[in-house]
């Protein structure tokens, strides 16, 4: 996995490019993400709060960033612990 790499979900539609790669396998709905996308699994339960295109996904270190591009049902993980939504940041504030 490296940056600009489109991953694509075996468990539903979800597919996403990667920004920042680090160590570990990235996952949707509970299966593992692949470049192929030629995989099929079921989705999981725990893995199943769905994903919104255009928002990006990082893990708790900030070690792994994913820009969702094809909305699906499986949540993005990393190893097993769902990713979350990057915040913006805040502008400055002008006088």
């Amino acid at each position: 996995m490296k940056p600009g790499s489109r991953l694509k979900s075996a468990a539903c539609d979800t597919e996403a490019v990667v920004i920042r790669c680090g160590e570990g396998t990235v996952q949707c709905g509970g299966a593992p993400m692949t470049e192929g996308g030629s995989e099929t699994a079921d989705l999981s339960g725990d893995f199943a709060a769905g994903s919104i295109v255009g928002k990006r996904y990082v893990d708790e270190a900030g070690t792994v960033e994913l820009l969702c591009v094809k909305p699906g049902k499986g949540s993005m993980a990393l190893d097993g612990v769902a990713l979350v939504l990057k915040e913006a940041k805040p502008l400055p504030a002008s006088d």
